[in-house]
């Protein structure tokens, strides 16, 4: 089984422009998320980090593709926020522009890592999300965080209620995630690591 010491996390570049996506022989988990869906978080509990991905004070700070290299093995690579109210329209086309390359662009994806929120019903950008990670047929995993604020027994139908509104296929694993108490890490990066040589 491979290993990555998530200690060795730095920091490479952001890309604002297809110019400026990886593309490597290393491979590529790429993390996207609502602004206010704890996308931050969930990478820095992987790497048992406080603060490593920037955890923004106001939602929809990130409006490049971040790129991190851990342990010399691995890209995670941290796409900008969606749905944010608050950003103007020219700022959210240009992240709609931004993005459609992205998908667009062969072997920038690896694994596909999209976070929603296990409380709510995935939006209309959620869908659209999970639709562009489908149609490049790269492996995805759906992280339902903040599943420390749901009861018991409201985890199950609410995973399911994900799943049928992202019409997510059976081999798509979805992971319960709680980015506070680390509940799904072990999960999550059983997922990344069949990736990592």
């Amino acid at each position: 089984m491979a290993s990555l010491n998530v200690n060795k996390a730095e920091f490479i570049k952001s890309a604002a422009d297809p110019k400026g996506f990886i593309k490597s022989d290393l491979p590529a988990i790429v993390f996207s998320g609502k602004s206010n869906v704890g996308k931050s978080s969930v990478i820095n509990r992987l790497l048992n980090r406080k603060n490593f991905a920037r955890v923004g004070q106001s939602p929809g700070k990130t409006i490049h593709v971040n790129y991190f290299l851990i342990d010399g093995k691995t890209y995670f690579v941290d796409l900008p926020g969606y749905g944010y109210a608050k950003v103007s329209q020219s700022e959210r086309d240009r992240w709609g522009r931004l993005m459609e390359k992205f998908f667009a662009t062969e072997g920038v994806i690896t694994l596909g890592v999209m976070i929603v929120d296990s409380r709510h019903k995935p939006t209309a950008d959620d869908i659209t999300m999970a639709q562009w990670f489908l149609s490049t047929h790269c492996p995805l995993v759906v992280v339902a965080n903040k599943c420390d604020k749901l009861k018991k027994s409201e985890i199950e139908p609410n995973l399911q209620l994900i799943r049928d509104t992202l019409e997510l296929p059976e081999a798509v694993q979805l992971i319960p995630f709680s980015a506070e108490k680390g509940t799904g890490r072990e999960l999550l990066m059983a997922e990344v690591l069949k990736f990592v040589k």
